[in-house]
């Protein structure tokens, strides 16, 4: 839909698209905004690069224009997050995260909680990894077998549904994964193994560990590479990272080990790495990958020798 407003004080012509909002001729690509903020009937875009767009003298467009554009940024929020299951519940509340903390929406999924914000800090929660999940007053807090602890809630008479279908959500996606792991076949010298997405029942990975570095490799039929990381952090607390990361990117490894230039020119990889922990993770301690041939063997051993 388009509609009719100023940008920066000149009358422009304005139009949501799935990838961005054009400001009359300029296209404003989601991955390039920090934050959207609706104040007295004006919009407030705030980009990465520091800029503070505003948008005015949208009329009785107002409450279309921001609905559309908040709900378009927060399904291209979803794509970086590389989540494609079917939403169960949409809820508006109060969230904190590692990162962050205000208020924006909150979906349930079969195996995971989005929290989207009308920043550039949504989050994917992969219920698969969670330790705890307690009700609270008006507030759940949610905790990973990683460590790391999330806090949703405020979503008024929502709040206790909400818990009770994530609860049933969460026990669900654990019972499947560990039946589906439990098939998946671990070989040397691989000593630890584990699954992408659930929906990918029949995708899993093994992972080979030592003091300081990792092997691994992926079950997807396409196989042709062995993902080599480096880490300093203890190796328990990067299997508990490694198990949540490579859950939450799934088959999307080629985001991994593409060089910055390459991201920077793939909007929705931006996005990614700014949104995803996982992307992040993976990234920050790629060191490189072993493509499969005849002398793939001997190279994977001699990287574990190092």
């Amino acid at each position: 839909m388009e509609y009719h407003g100023n940008v920066a004080g000149r009358e422009a012509r304005l139009r949501i698209e799935k990838q961005g909002v054009y400001l009359g001729e300029r296209l404003l690509d989601y991955a390039d905004v920090a934050a959207l903020r609706p104040i007295n009937h004006r919009v407030l875009i705030e980009t990465i690069a520091g800029e503070t767009i505003e948008i005015s003298m949208l009329g009785f467009a107002y409450d279309g224009f921001w609905d559309e554009l908040t709900r378009c940024f927060g399904a291209r929020s979803l794509e970086a997050l590389f989540v494609e299951e079917a939403q169960l519940m949409l809820c508006e509340g109060e969230y904190t995260t590692p990162e962050d903390s205000g208020r924006g929406l909150i979906a349930l999924y079969a195996d995971s909680v989005c929290i989207l914000p009308q920043n550039c800090h949504a989050v994917r929660i992969a219920l698969c990894f969670t330790e705890t999940i307690c009700l609270n007053g008006y507030n759940i807090t949610i905790t990973m077998l990683s460590g790391a602890q999330y806090t949703i809630g405020k979503m008024g008479y929502d709040t206790a549904p909400f818990y009770e279908r994530m609860q049933k959500a969460a026990a669900t996606v654990k019972q499947t994964r560990q039946a589906l792991l439990e098939k998946a076949t671990l070989t040397a010298p691989f000593t630890h193994k584990g699954l992408l997405r659930t929906r990918q029942s029949e995708q899993y990975w093994n992972a080979a560990l030592t003091q300081n570095t990792c092997a691994l490799e992926l079950f997807t039929g396409e196989d042709t590479a062995t993902y080599l990381y480096r880490f300093t952090e203890p190796a328990e607390q990067f299997l508990l990272n490694l198990r949540e990361a490579t859950e939450a990117m799934g088959i999307h490894r080629e985001i991994i080990f593409l060089p910055e230039e390459k991201i920077a020119a793939n909007p929705l990889y931006c996005m990614a790495v700014v949104r995803s922990q996982a992307v992040r993770f993976l990234r920050a301690r790629s060191c490189g990958r072993l493509i499969h041939g005849a002398s793939h063997a001997q190279r994977l051993e001699e990287y574990l020798n190092k």
